[in-house]
């Protein structure tokens, strides 16, 4: 139900139930957990690609056969637990995860790719946040991170009416980095987790959680804490190391 394919320090983690529309069971949300906490923790991997199989569906959520099944099932929208709440699962990885969206990411869906730090979309992605149609609020995430990504107005729009998003509007809105088409999707999520990869791993983590953590306080207070981690790890850094990068950026330069 979960594929990985690791390659040149870039893993590509794909949900595996093109079926179910990728649906989260709660065996997929643990093995999903179990294995993104396994990929933070691999040297040999420094970027992760999260997509799911076949074009209809990203993941439409949830699994509803298994809620209906399931008289606690619900108690899953509410979880805290990253074994049980994969956007928890993403969120709690350190390394860069690249959301490519191939198809609806619905509810629950919506949310997991709202936990990525990327998001690639193809021309087929769409986005539902389809809770107040269900008649449950979300738990994972999506009523504060939605807004604050493309402003309430929207957000509001979006979630009170459970209507669906397209591709090319989510990146008109911000929602997502750029709209590709379908067979180009991977390619193009794994040219840039390829290009991160190119970056230290140790500078990956501590970037990625400066801009995560400045990003839930105010302006102000994120200066502050941009300040003191930077004046931390600048500390340490050598003029040999510097040059040494610098003459890097200037042959990258020269080729892109």
């Amino acid at each position: 139900m979960l594929l990985v394919d690791i390659k040149d320090q870039v893993a590509l983690v794909t949900l595996n139930r093109p079926d179910a529309m990728n649906a989260l069971s709660r065996a997929l949300r643990a093995e999903l957990h179990k294995t993104l906490k396994r990929l933070d923790a691999d040297p040999a991997v420094k970027v992760i690609v999260l997509t799911g199989a076949g074009e209809r569906a990203f993941t439409a959520g949830l699994d509803l056969k298994e809620l209906g099944s399931d008289p606690n099932g619900l108690r899953a929208a509410n979880a805290t637990e990253p074994s049980e709440n994969p956007a928890w699962a993403v969120i709690a990885c350190r390394k860069p995860v690249i959301g490519a969206i191939n198809g609806v990411a619905i509810t629950g869906g919506f949310e997991v790719a709202l936990a990525c730090d990327v998001l690639i979309a193809s021309t087929n992605a769409r986005f539902a946040d389809t809770h107040a149609r269900v008649g449950i609020t979300p738990g994972w995430g999506l009523s504060q991170k939605l807004s604050r990504l493309i402003g309430p107005y929207r957000a509001k729009e979006l979630s009170l009416s459970g209507n669906f998003l397209d591709a090319r509007t989510a990146e008109a809105w911000g929602l997502v980095n750029r709209v590709v088409a379908p067979e180009d999707l991977v390619p193009a999520a794994l040219k840039l987790a390829a290009d991160m990869a190119t970056i230290d791993v140790e500078m990956l983590v501590t970037y990625k959680g400066m801009i995560d953590d400045g990003y839930e306080t105010t302006l102000r207070q994120g200066l502050e804490l941009e300040q003191a981690r930077s004046t931390a790890h600048n500390r340490q850094v050598t003029p040999e190391a510097v040059e040494a990068r610098r003459a890097g950026i200037q042959a990258r330069g020269r080729t892109q």
